[in-house]
């Protein structure tokens, strides 16, 4: 039997390979902002994914347009459920690139957003000019975006173990 490397994110308290436990990722999310600072909506996600991005020792890292396109929907959730305003189909826009760097066009996006709505996690008040986004379903919410993080999660497991197995 072939002895399986461990990730470098390894899960509850034990750490391995020099990488960062589920639970001090999970530590070093929950205290990313200062109390004391209000951070605006695309700051919020970027301090996010910088917490993460430093925890995890991937600087430089950056988004293949495609995996954003993939995850869309998720990622849309989830920039809409941080903000409490102007969470507009332009605004999201921005955040894709501000946060993502990744520029994607109205007929990409407002139909995710349509489809969300539908799926009645996002709620639609219409203003005079736009559509602004809430989210209409936490659980429902959570629940997607923790079934994404948990394939993405165990697939990455996947290709790092397959990874290690061709250096033996």
């Amino acid at each position: 039997m072939t002895k399986r490397p461990t990730s470098g994110i390894a899960d509850r308290g034990t750490e391995t390979n020099g990488g960062v436990t589920v639970e001090q990722l999970r530590n070093e999310l929950g205290s990313g902002a200062d109390g004391g600072v209000r951070l605006a909506p695309d700051q919020e996600a970027e301090a996010i994914l910088d917490d993460v991005l430093s925890a995890v020792g991937s600087a430089g890292f950056r988004f293949d347009e495609s995996t954003v396109k993939g995850n869309l929907e998720e990622i849309l959730l989830t920039l809409v459920a941080h903000r409490e305003h102007d969470s507009h189909g332009k605004g999201l826009m921005g955040d894709l690139a501000t946060v993502f760097d990744t520029r994607l066009s109205p007929g990409t996006v407002y139909p995710r957003l349509h489809d969300l709505e539908e799926a009645d996690l996002l709620g639609v008040q219409e203003l005079v000019r736009t559509k602004e986004y809430r989210v209409a379903d936490t659980e429902g919410l959570r629940d997607r975006v923790a079934d994404a993080m948990e394939q993405h999660l165990v697939l990455g497991l996947f290709f790092q173990a397959a990874l290690a197995e061709l250096d033996e």
